[in-house]
């Protein structure tokens, strides 16, 4: 049985060297054969004679061929079971003549569902009989697929946690849960807000993840560890991308009862402040099961005769700790953590404390077990009672000395080094300054009405981007031969070109006859020197050698957007799912540019030949040439000229003098509800229709005649990811009905007629 979008398929498979066979399910379109679930995973079928059926009861069976039930879906929940009663009880029908009537179907999400047909009831389905795979939307968590030793799953005594078992016993703790991930696991810095808890009517609690999606699972694996895996199409394999265990320090109990364990130190276990080795011997041979026992009893448990009465015990405190197991929550109106600490030390029993904003205080009045050390992630202060005695400021002071006399020399012998690194290189570096200084003068000087371009080279610190060697780079390029160029733009030639060390990049010179100039490729270094987003070209060094001034790009192997839209040949290559990733990209670039990126930029020269594509045809805004850096304190300037690149590429299939614009065009045929007409027939399919017609409806409203009006870069976003699900309606745009001549230079002698003074003010916010 395959799933309709032929994701997944149900079938009989064999384990490897074995002759046993199973029902499982697997992907149908991945080449590595991987199973995701297994019924008949305790009674094996010994030759190909399964079978799998409906029974007359109407739970799916699979027989062997002496007509054996292996495995039933005989589970019926609460819920499916009133249902369906109450279905016979409306209908009178009768109950001993009744033969189920059912049907059983495999989604795309790789779930196998048994429905009663009548009704449409779920009696069963795959995901809540789990076996070492949890799939995407699951809300659950082999070459033999047998049951192993280990399991996973929620413990919700006190506070939430979850465990891996061996054979029964805990291997693994995650825990406890604060409302955002686990405290304490410092492998999953990445994952650990991305798990949910939650408890269904039925009284179940369950986990969720929300970093699953098509082509990831996660899995329990044989040694007993979790892994995330994600397929990596290149190397037709699976990546695994997080494990839950890293260290031995995650086994459950490494250092024993009082003992804390820490995966940076040699040897990884120690006793917690106040302890010490139970058996010193076991411990000195790295044996640390007996633990760990106190030095001095508390003042709660001796007798009041020893003259040290009154002396309070005290807490010590343990920074970025996985907090120990048998934590407890208490409900103390602790609303701070000194509250938490006055209510511990009040009630004798209890021998520790944490505290938490997302779980309040959480106490401890048994062995502490499985704690450890953590060097990141979501750990929190632990403190441990202890009696007077050890609150040693003493000790702590010798500690201190001990400590930084030996800081102090390591300091020392560092610094040695680093000067003598220093001395080598200092003569390389007052080079660079010195080309660089001359660059910023030669800027200075050409452009002194510019403020704009001193205050940004105060905000960025240009001499800190890379210098480019001019015969390394002609070297790079076989002295920017005609056959390594890529392209011609206003600012000069594009040549490609390889490195030594055989990276490719793309290098952008200066023209001396360019329609630029200097002040351009300023403003272009100025920009994007110290800008960082997978969606704007990475920009390496530039080059300022005598006369030549050139920039160095990461190098993007299919070149610009223009080349594949405007190519009858190759715009079929950008279907409408690389076309909206496209879509997207460019947009999450412009948001980081008007609002998350250091300096705030308004590109003013975007279109499809500045919009680069890597090796799998995703977006990089390119050439800031144009682009306009505002001040922290501004929110909106006039722009001085009307800047960008005025062309007739997007409305070249109007040959009519008279034609009207893209644009207009798009909005005469929304006007008379006919806007599907605009959609390209090559990306034209059903399943596409609704989010094609959306992109074209955000687009009309970004283009609308006042800033107002439009939607701001993240706003945009939202709208085409669905998040925001009504869209307001469009008003007439800005230069809809303005006709487009025939002449090329039509645009240099009709400025003024396109320049509207209300459609000519940049907005920070990127309306």
């Amino acid at each position: 049985m395959i799933s309709n979008g032929s994701v997944f398929k149900l079938g009989f498979f064999s384990s490897v060297n074995s002759t046993n066979h199973y029902l499982g399910i697997w992907y149908n379109n991945i080449s590595a054969f991987t199973v995701v679930w297994v019924a008949n995973r305790q009674k094996p079928l010994n030759d190909s004679s399964g079978l799998l059926t409906i029974s007359e009861d109407g739970n799916l069976v699979v027989l062997n061929g002496q007509k054996e039930i292996l495995w039933s879906s005989s589970y019926f929940s609460l819920k499916a079971i009133l249902a369906f009663l109450f279905f016979l009880f409306c209908f009178h029908m009768n109950v001993n003549n009744f033969v189920a009537n059912s049907s059983a179907q495999l989604s795309d999400l790789g779930k196998l569902v048994l429905k009663e047909n009548t009704i449409g009831t779920i009696l069963w389905e795959s995901f809540k009989n789990p076996s070492d795979t949890c799939l995407p939307e699951t809300g659950n968590y082999p070459s033999d697929p047998s049951i192993g030793s280990f399991s996973f799953g929620i413990s919700c005594q006190s506070l939430t946690q979850a465990f891996i078992w061996k054979d029964g016993r805990p291997y693994f703790r995650f825990g406890p849960r604060n409302g955002q991930g686990f405290i304490g696991i410092p492998a999953v810095t990445l994952f650990h807000d991305k798990f949910s808890v939650v408890q269904n009517q039925e009284g179940t609690t369950y986990l969720t993840s929300s970093f699953l999606f098509h082509s990831s699972h996660v899995v329990l694996t044989t040694q007993g560890n979790i892994e995330f895996r994600l397929w990596d199409i290149e190397k037709e394999d699976w990546e695994v991308m997080w494990k839950a265990m890293v260290s031995v320090c995650d086994i459950y109990g490494t250092c024993g009862a009082f003992g804390s364990c820490n995966s940076m130190s040699s040897p990884i276990c120690s006793c917690l402040e106040g302890f010490e080795p139970k058996n010193t011997e076991e411990w000195n041979r790295q044996n640390w099961a007996s633990g760990c026992v106190r030095r001095t009893l508390l003042q709660c448990g001796r007798l009041n005769t020893s003259g040290e009465a009154g002396k309070m015990d005290g807490f010590l405190k343990l920074n970025m700790m996985k907090v120990p197991d048998f934590v407890e929550f208490v409900e103390w109106p602790a609303t701070q953590e000194d509250d938490c600490r006055q209510q511990c030390l009040q009630n004798c029993s209890c021998i520790a404390y944490a505290f938490d904003s997302g779980i309040g205080c959480m106490t401890w009045t048994r062995t502490l077990i499985d704690t450890q050390k953590v060097s990141y992630g979501s750990g929190v202060d632990l403190y441990i009672r202890v009696a007077h005695s050890e609150l040693d400021t003493n000790g702590d002071m010798r500690k201190i000395v001990t400590i930084t006399v030996i800081i102090g020399t390591i300091f020392i012998s560092m610094f040695t080094y680093l000067l003598w690194r220093w001395i080598a290189k200092r003569k390389a570096r007052r080079k660079k300054e010195k080309e660089m200084l001359m660059f910023n003068r030669e800027a200075h000087e050409k452009f002194p009405s510019e403020d704009m371009l001193g205050d940004n080279l105060n905000q960025v610190k240009v001499q800190e981007l890379p210098l480019f060697n001019f015969v390394k780079l002609a070297s790079a390029t076989n002295n920017f031969h005609e056959s390594n160029k890529l392209g011609q733009g206003g600012f000069g030639p594009v040549y490609r070109g390889k490195l030594s060390d055989v990276q490719e990049i793309a290098i952008k010179r200066l023209s001396k006859t360019s329609r630029q100039g200097l002040e351009e490729f300023m403003n272009e270094v100025v920009v994007i020197s110290k800008l960082q987003h997978r969606n704007l070209v990475r920009l390496l060094g530039c080059c300022v050698e005598v006369e030549e001034r050139m920039l160095i790009y990461e190098y993007m192997p299919n070149k610009s957007l223009d080349a594949f839209l405007f190519d009858s040949h190759k715009e079929i290559l950008l279907d409408w799912r690389k076309r909206f990733n496209n879509i997207e990209g460019i947009g999450k670039g412009l948001l980081y540019l008007h609002r998350d990126s250091r300096l705030r930029i308004i590109h003013r020269d975007l279109k499809a030949s500045n919009i680069l594509l890597d090796k799998n045809l995703n977006p990089k805004i390119s050439d800031f040439g144009m682009a306009r850096i505002f001040r922290s304190n501004e929110d909106q300037a006039n722009t001085n000229r009307v800047v960008g690149t005025y062309g007739r590429k997007n409305s070249s299939f109007y040959h009519d003098e008279q034609s009207m614009s893209l644009l207009g065009h798009a909005w005469k045929l929304w006007k008379a509800n006919n806007i599907v007409a605009l959609i390209n027939p090559m990306i034209s399919e059903p399943c596409y229709e609704m989010e094609i017609l959306r992109c074209i409806h955000v687009g009309l409203l970004c283009v609308q005649e006042f800033a107002k009006d439009r939607p701001t870069a993240s706003t945009v976003i939202s709208m085409l990811k669905s998040e925001i699900v009504d869209l307001p309606r469009p008003k007439k745009p800005a230069f809809a009905e303005r006709q487009i001549g025939l002449d090329i230079e039509f645009s240099e002698v009709s400025q003024r007629k396109c320049s509207v003074n209300n459609v000519t003010i940049t907005m920070i916010e990127g309306r």
